[in-house]
């Protein structure tokens, strides 16, 4: 596994875990001692069982993969270029350079980073004039489908597996090395290189059109007085729709899709598909106004109260719960806008704590939830963590500094914090959810 980040530790892991021998190729030193540099469910328990019986070992040399193995994934970082649009592949190319003068025997080369459609081709070229073993080195397209957060089980039990390949021996190669899934009954979809590169972009951006709609959606019925809520709902039975992927807020982060739809919208115009640009550009657009969006409803709630010294502590820091990635987040994005609206910001996460201070050290942060809210006027939900919607309100209320809270996520049921004595504000709900008690103060 050539690449041991967010994608490559759950996918060695993973593979030692079906009873694979792999060995790791990045920065070794905490791997090699079973310590799990990123927060994925269930990854800590995976990497150290399998570091701890030797199935799995990390190293820097690439000499040594190259004589180990027989199968080589491709997990390297493809960012978006300098263009803004496209991705960065030089990751995968200087992955290939490395490794492929080292191989001297017949191999496969598997790709799962995420790539402009006619990678395969152009890395199978480079593979084959650098190695020693020539043409028989196979390259096959794999793209991952992963969900941070839940990384570890949607790699040992996936929805469905791709493999883009030109040769007989690449598809073997590829169910031999998923057998113990492909037993299961997950369905392997055998293509063409050109179409696992499309199917990857595809998925990625329907799933940021499909929170781009619902967002839109909210935006109108914020405007109209709806509830963005109950349409979910009623949209959800609808089998051809579907509730999943369907939540309003702030947009989607993280290392994934911002930059899927953006180079699936280069390669559409690229492509000369302009209308299909034009659509996914809009999607886009969508997204990237819902910073202001929320915004708009924190002034709201504060009725005309300046953000200008006001102390506002925004619950969430990853860009989605479940993981301590914090790229692109829109959580974050938000507290900047808070921090330049005047406000003094106190960043609380169960998990990104840590992450979030190193890209941000701007703002203030806790580990600890009750005291995220000491001193503060306005609480802000960022990030649909778990652990927020299982707070008691009615605890948190007992404090003589109770603030208003908004919702950017739509996550929380406002009967129990309304019944608390909170004010409760949410995106496409309507109005404000204010309690009793809260009325009375």
């Amino acid at each position: 596994m050539i690449g041991c980040g967010h994608l490559g530790i759950p996918h060695a892991a993973a593979m030692a875990e079906l009873g694979h021998e792999v060995i790791g190729v990045d920065e070794v030193d905490r791997l090699n001692a079973g310590d799990c540099p990123i927060y994925e469910t269930g990854l800590p328990e995976l990497l150290a069982r399998h570091t701890g019986s030797g199935r799995l070992r990390f190293t820097t040399d690439v000499r040594e993969a190259a004589a180990f193995a027989e199968l080589h994934f491709i997990g390297v970082g493809t960012p978006i270029d300098a263009d803004g649009r496209s991705y960065d592949t030089g990751q995968v190319y200087g992955a290939i350079r490395q490794l492929a003068p080292h191989l001297d025997r017949p191999c496969t080369i598997v790709g799962k980073s995420t790539v402009t459609v006619g990678t395969t081709a152009q890395v199978t070229a480079l593979a084959q004039r650098l190695a020693p073993a020539g043409e028989a080195v196979d390259v096959v397209w794999n793209p991952e489908f992963l969900r941070e957060g839940h990384a570890v089980e949607d790699t040992l039990r996936p929805d469905r597996l791709i493999a883009g390949v030109t040769t007989t021996e690449g598809e073997k190669a590829i169910r031999a090395v998923y057998a113990p899934i492909l037993d299961t009954g997950v369905p392997l979809f055998v293509t063409d290189p050109a179409t696992a590169e499309l199917a990857k972009g595809a998925a990625n951006t329907f799933l940021g059109l499909k929170i781009s709609y619902i967002n839109a959606v909210a935006d109108m019925c914020e405007a109209a007085g709806g509830d963005v809520s109950q349409i979910v709902d009623i949209l959800g039975v609808d089998p051809r729709i579907g509730s999943g992927g369907m939540r309003p807020g702030i947009g989607y982060g993280g290392g994934c899709l911002p930059k899927d739809v953006r180079a699936f919208t280069a390669s559409a115009r690229q492509l000369g598909a302009d209308r299909a640009a034009a659509l996914l550009r809009a999607a886009e657009e969508v997204n990237e106004s819902r910073t202001d969006v929320a915004m708009r409803l924190i002034d709201s709630a504060l009725a005309g109260r300046p953000l200008r010294g006001a102390r506002v502590t925004v619950w969430g820091a990853a860009f989605k719960p479940g993981t301590n990635d914090v790229r692109e987040s829109p959580a974050l994005a938000l507290a900047h806008a808070l921090r330049q609206a005047g406000a003094t910001v106190t960043v609380h996460d169960p998990q990104a704590v840590a992450t979030a201070m190193i890209r941000n050290p701007e703002f203030d942060y806790t580990d600890e939830l009750p005291a995220s809210l000491d001193g503060a006027d306005l609480v802000v939900l960022a990030t649909e963590w778990p652990e927020y919607r299982q707070v008691d309100p009615a605890a948190l209320v007992e404090r003589p500094d109770t603030p208003l809270l908004v919702d950017c996520r739509t996550t929380l049921d406002p009967e129990p914090w309304r019944t608390a004595g909170w004010t409760l504000h949410q995106l496409g709900r309507p109005g404000k959810q204010r309690g009793p008690a809260a009325a009375t103060a």
